[in-house]
């Protein structure tokens, strides 16, 4: 005989219900992980979109108004308006309530949250490392988090009641979890992510700016690798100057170490040095077995030319 799980919250408060905060209501709906969902944007459009597709409870225009009453609150917008966020509803928290979020800079987003959190009030930052480039309310979905990482990043001293159940919250979602100190977290991602996304932004605007080579060329011709740079490059471009903004020392850490492995790699191709390409090659192509191995990815091939659903 198996047990029923009963809803970990009574309240949970969604501030931001883009991709992610929709992904959470939706994944806390077929967990039954919270009683009552309220969600908060600031445009008319998003609250309409949301209210159409039904995942929350009620919606509101004001973050104020979504946390009252709220046991777990999460900042799902892009993390430049935490600060902002976490002082217009501190005097709203009520005690005993978990703050959190799922932004994928820690460091910085313990920096602008933690001093406006109220005393019996307990604050556990989370980075779900789930997405999609696609972004809005109607873009989310409840398996978006199935079987991926969630990092807790709580600053020392917080109540081992609450880590513990934000780690079960994320666990029922679907996520494996794993605690990390916040500095170490975004140099972390920095390298998997954020570097990533960059390098991606910066190659599909060299394309579009070469003078030899047309934009109608680019498109037409484009090959795996650069249609994977493109999809990438299509993610939010509010959240992602954000999370450039607030995690700059990270980025440049590692983006000093990209300039110097990419010279390497210059100087191998000018030298005509095959034996340094085919090492490197053949190591980089073993982390890749080593991602899909892990269940992070599938060796499925896929390439760009199926006519069904594309997610």
């Amino acid at each position: 005989m198996t047990m029923e799980l009963k809803p970990l919250f009574g309240k949970v408060a969604l501030l931001g219900i883009g991709l992610i905060g929709s992904s959470m209501a939706h994944a806390m709906r077929r967990a039954d992980l919270a009683a009552h969902i309220a969600g908060y944007a600031r445009s008319p459009e998003t609250l309409d979109a949301a209210k159409r597709i039904g995942f929350a409870d009620t919606l509101h225009d004001t973050p104020e108004a979504a946390v009252r009453d709220a046991d777990f609150v999460v900042l799902a917008t892009p993390i430049g308006a935490f600060g902002e966020l976490a002082q217009a509803i501190a005097p709203q928290l009520k005690t005993g309530a978990i703050v959190s979020d799922v932004g994928s800079v820690k460091a910085a987003v313990v920096r602008d949250v933690a001093l406006h959190i109220p005393a019996g009030v307990h604050f556990v930052p989370a980075h779900p490392i789930a997405g999609t480039e696609q972004s809005g309310p109607e873009a989310g979905f409840a398996e978006l988090f199935d079987g991926r990482w969630c990092v807790l990043t709580p600053p020392e001293g917080t109540d081992a009641q609450a880590v513990e159940t934000v780690k079960m919250f994320w666990r029922r979602c679907g996520s494996e979890v794993e605690l990390m100190d916040a500095k170490h977290h975004d140099i972390v991602l920095g390298i998997t992510s954020h570097i990533p996304h960059l390098i991606a932004y910066n190659i599909v605007g060299t394309a579009a700016d070469l003078e030899t080579v047309t934009q109608s060329e680019v498109i037409k011709f484009s090959a795996g690798g650069f249609r994977d740079f493109t999809r990438i490059a299509a993610s939010d471009p509010i959240m992602w100057r954000d999370v450039f903004l607030n995690n700059r020392e990270a980025v440049l850490e590692v983006l000093g170490r990209f300039y110097e492995d990419l010279a390497a790699l210059q100087r191998a191709i000018r030298w005509g040095d095959g034996e340094a390409l085919f090492n490197l090659f053949t190591r980089t192509r073993a982390i890749r077995r080593s991602i899909i191995e892990a269940g992070q990815d599938t060796p499925a091939p896929n390439f760009g030319r199926s006519r069904a659903r594309r997610n």
